[in-house]
């Protein structure tokens, strides 16, 4: 059974791995057109205490002829991904805060 204080720490640690994930999709499309830039891969894990991490990788494909591979597409559909699942982690967290707020207004009574 999942407590609250561990599904809001589930909730922080998501949207933590949703802001890794931006910042590399950020650093993939600013670097979109610069010659030999290896695009950035974020990668999902279970965390050792619940929750989730984050880990960017090198994607070290091959670039052809002193370009990239960065397709701007695809970073765009996930900024879309990113958001979404940032925002479905922050209403799990909010649920979670407002869950704590009803048991402490129940405890003062």
């Amino acid at each position: 059974m999942m407590t609250i204080t561990a599904a809001i720490n589930s909730a922080a640690s998501g949207m933590y791995a949703q802001q890794r994930r931006l910042l590399a999709t950020a650093d993939n499309i600013a670097n979109a057109l610069s010659a030999g830039y290896d695009r950035r891969d974020t990668h999902f894990s279970t965390g050792s205490a619940g929750g989730v991490t984050a880990t960017v990788t090198s994607a070290q494909a091959q670039t052809v002829d002193e370009g990239t591979h960065v397709d701007l597409a695809t970073e765009m559909l996930t900024l879309v991904e990113t958001e979404i699942s940032f925002k479905a982690n922050a209403s799990a967290f909010e649920t979670g805060a407002d869950l704590w707020d009803v048991l402490l207004s129940i405890k003062r009574d």
